[in-house]
């Protein structure tokens, strides 16, 4: 059974056999931690990213710079706590040091390190979620101010003793100004047996050890090296009779391992595993969970892993991969749930053939019969969306007689992660998985003219981004795709083959350096030109995906994207057989719950998971995704009555009754509630996002004052935009807006802006986010914000629930202290739009 459904352009490879992933379901490891799903800077502001996509992750932990830090110029602890908390967040590490400007910390004496120690402290100890932060004093040591890893033993334990008295001394200023202060250390750029052992010792001795031991994992050798490390370190307590204490890996991951499912199920595998907290490196920009949003609230690949992951419930299990603790191979991390009748196997990191053996499958829990559901989370960039994981195969499968199930995957991509659900088989036959005709070509592999193939992101070269196939075209001559520099001007053609005629989805992954929206004429078999507009990408490697419609017909075809002078970079296209319009049922045995509601597998039909049963004070949260904002179907497969909740409007949802709701880009969170039983299969949901019923009003309709004004943007609805509004309090841009019916809408801002404060950073994009106050009506003024969108004329939007009363209505914009993005338009849908 092939469960994937898609192929690869180029030459074929010899098939060989599967390798084999062993999930043991006796072997018990612990209660799943989720630990591995920090970030370092994945929040840049409250509001950036947004609370659909930071709800679902439940982050077990961030590190952030303590309020007014001049290490970078957003992501304050204190500023974003309340994003982090109000969505389930853990706890918050504060990275003390970066209070400091430069890169290397500038070291200008302990004296002047200890008095902003005490205002950090002051300030952290005073909030009323002071339990939920711990204090980071030092950050990579033996690097930074210290020199712990000079060879010579003598210059070693002078630097040692030097930084062992420093690390006393703030130890004991931080727990004089708070007591039950929690302290983190000694946060070493990666392990080093040596430091550690004399760290503990010496702490130990002179009572100031940490809360948390903390130390970085940034190499592709950690992969191969953690286990040993973290043996070692607990060895070492042991040794000294210290309890075991916690584990934080507060940075792992390199540039090319961000973003790609594939690569994060082997970090996050041997992190869970070991029960250790674990957090993502910052190599970019601030504010998009570390590579895995895209723009404020658009998950892309990597977010779908980790909302996988956050979906793991009950204790992990024994998972045994091909070749364990190797960099670049098939790794995977499993669960099981007794009590929801769920094991769950997350899985990937290799291309080929696997085999998926599932032992000990425990008849009381699951009975003879089990049904597997496998799903595909794939690379689709740092910036390039990605809609919910597509389901491949829903099997229902015999349970062997010695206890066990093999769920095979066939003809997977190393950069890809896929899970297996296993549910008890009921009665019934689960629907056969739509898995359209696709297939993806890398633009090394295509015919290039005046251009260049280059390799960024190997394990070789880590500190570059990834590509599809470790390639991507340039077209110019002697340029670096991680610069921002260069012209590609060069021309592709991609010779492809259908299996019939028709339209396909194609869906170009690239990267933009220009500064500002950039296009590039595309034809079929040289014929027919269309130009497309690719959205300005943070450099020209940080990959964003292009989706369009193109007519083919069936055979060989070649696709040609005309040479240009625009910086455009290409890594690979995707084609997909268009069967319809979009449709996603969401499991509701799968989605997040509240209160106690009970798991039903009477029957497998239908999505093949069972059923959800709601009862009053239970509820289930969906995930919805949505290509762009608009009006979609939604239909609940309940067997009774439920309400639902989006966007603060409820609606009542009868069974199979379509409902027309608006949904905005990227996620949206649907709860469904029910004051009595009621069975939920899923929600389905439909639809590419309609305008009809919409209300629209462009820039040039809005009434200025306070100098704000109308100016020309070529990319701007209309060809104008709101410009220079803010700084004033009487700066303002009104919106009048007549509703033809009152209740709960969707405000959707056209908004652009490039604010940045670059300090001069080695590698971080230091943007900057703008905000806005909004007032509608006589209600109370509400501050938004508005992430960076790479340029001027780069419009993005944001959706911000209001309440319209029929008729006229006014809509403002101001900020009386600093500047509000340029605005190209806004649009009003109603949540829940007439049929």
């Amino acid at each position: 059974m092939d469960v994937t459904g898609h192929t690869t352009g180029g030459a074929g490879e010899a098939a060989s056999a599967p390798q084999c992933l062993v999930v043991d379901l006796a072997a018990v490891e612990g209660p799943v931690l989720l630990g591995a799903n920090g970030t370092l800077y994945g929040i840049g502001d409250d509001g950036v990213p947004g609370d659909a996509v930071l709800a679902p992750l439940k982050i077990t932990s961030i590190t952030q710079k303590p309020e007014g830090g001049a290490q970078h110029p957003n992501g304050d602890a204190l500023s974003v706590c309340g994003s982090f908390f109000r969505n389930g967040g853990g706890e918050i590490n504060v990275m003390m040091q970066d209070v400091y400007a430069e890169w290397p910390y500038e070291n200008l004496g302990m004296d002047d390190y200890l008095a902003k120690v005490d205002r950090i402290v002051e300030e952290v100890s005073a909030h009323p979620h002071a339990d939920r932060f711990v204090y980071i004093p030092f950050n990579e040591p033996d690097c930074i101010w210290y020199d712990l890893g000079v060879p010579d033993r003598a210059a070693y334990e002078a630097h040692r003793d030097r930084f062992f008295a420093d690390w006393r001394t703030v130890y004991r200023r931080i727990r004089a100004i708070d007591p039950g202060a929690r302290i983190a250390g000694p946060n070493e750029t990666g392990y080093h047996t040596r430091l550690m052992a004399d760290f503990l010792a010496f702490a130990q001795r002179e009572n100031v050890l940490p809360q948390v031991t903390t130390w970085h994992e940034l190499s592709p050798d950690s992969l191969r090296d953690f286990q040993s490390h973290h043996d070692d370190y607990r060895a070492i307590e042991r040794r000294l009779g210290i309890a075991p204490l916690r584990i934080s890996i507060d940075e792992y991951a390199n540039r090319r391992d961000l973003s790609v499912p594939g690569r994060l199920v082997q970090w996050v595998s041997m992190f869970e595993r070991n029960k250790v907290y674990a957090n993502q490196a910052y190599w970019d920009a601030a504010g998009n969970l570390d590579g895995n949003v895209v723009r404020t609230n658009i998950p892309n690949g990597g977010w779908w892993f980790f909302r996988w992951y956050a979906g793991m419930t009950g204790h992990t299990v024994g998972v045994t991969p091909p070749r364990p603790h190797t960099t670049g191979t098939l790794q995977g991390l499993a669960c099981l749930d007794t009590s929801r009748r769920q094991a769950q196997v997350l899985l990937g990191g290799s291309d080929g053939d696997t085999d998926v053996v599932v032992r000990a499958v425990p008849g009381a829990v699951f009975g003879r019969t089990v049904v597997a559901t496998v799903a595909e989370a794939a690379w689709t960039g740092y910036e390039g969306q990605h809609a919910a994981p597509r389901v491949l195969a829903r099997t229902r499968l015999e349970v062997a007689a010695d206890g066990s199930v093999t769920v095979p995957l066939r003809a997977g991509h190393r950069m890809s992660a896929y899970r297996i659900v296993l549910t008890p088989g009921g009665a019934g036959t689960p629907s056969a998985a739509s898995v359209p005709w696709s297939a993806s070509y890398g633009a090394q592999d295509a015919a290039i003219t005046g251009g260049l193939v280059r390799t960024p992101g190997t394990v070789a070269d880590t500190d570059r981004y990834a590509t599809s196939g470790t390639k991507d075209t340039d077209g110019s001559p002697g340029t670096d795709t991680d610069t921002d520099t260069a012209t590609a001007t060069g021309r592709v053609d991609f010779t492809v083959t259908v299996p019939a005629d028709g339209t396909y989805d194609l869906a170009v992954l690239y990267g933009n350096r220009s500064g500002a929206p950039a296009t590039r004429k595309l034809l079929v078999d040289g014929a027919k030109p269309v130009t497309v507009t690719y959205p300005s990408t943070q450099n020209a490697a940080y990959r964003a995906r292009k989706e369009l419609g193109v007519e083919l017909s069936a055979g060989s075809r070649v696709l040609t994207f005309a040479a240009c002078d625009a910086g455009i970079t290409l890594d690979r296209i995707d084609l997909t057989a268009r069967t319809g319009a979009p449709s996603t049922s969401y499991e509701a045995t799968l989605a997040d719950i509240g209160g106690t509601p009970t798991y039903d597998y009477s029957s497998s039909a239908g999505v093949g998971t069972g059923a959800l049963v709601l009862r009053d004070g239970d509820r289930a949260v969906f995930d919805v995704y949505a290509p762009r904002d608009g009006y979609y179907t939604v239909v609940s497969r309940a067997s009774a009555t439920v309400l639902l909740t989006l966007h603060g409007e409820r609606v009542t949802a009868a069974p199979d009754r379509p409902l027309r709701l608006y949904l905005v880009a990227g996620n949206n969170r649907v709860a469904l509630t029910a004051g009595h039983a009621a069975a939920v299969r899923s929600l389905d949901v439909s639809g590419a996002g309609s305008a009809d019923g919409t209300l629209s009003y462009a820039a040039a309709s809005a009434t200025l004052t306070g100098g704000a004004r109308l100016v020309d943007s070529l990319h701007a609805f209309g060809g104008s935009c709101v410009d220079d509004l803010g700084n004033s309090p009487s700066s303002a841009a009104e919106f009048t807006v007549r509703a033809p019916d009152p209740g709960r809408h969707l405000l959707i801002v056209h908004y652009a802006h490039d604010d940045r404060r670059d300090n001069g950073h080695a590698y971080n994009t230091d943007i900057v986010s703008r905000t806005a106050e909004l007032t509608v009506g006589a209600a109370a003024p509400l501050r938004i914000t508005f992430k960076n969108t790479w340029s001027r004329e780069d419009y993005w939007t944001l959706g911000v629930p209001v309440d319209l009363r029929k008729g006229v209505n006014s809509v403002t914009f101001r900020n009386a202290t600093g500047w509000a993005p340029r605005i190209s338009r806004i649009e009003l849908g109603r949540v829940h739009g007439r049929s």
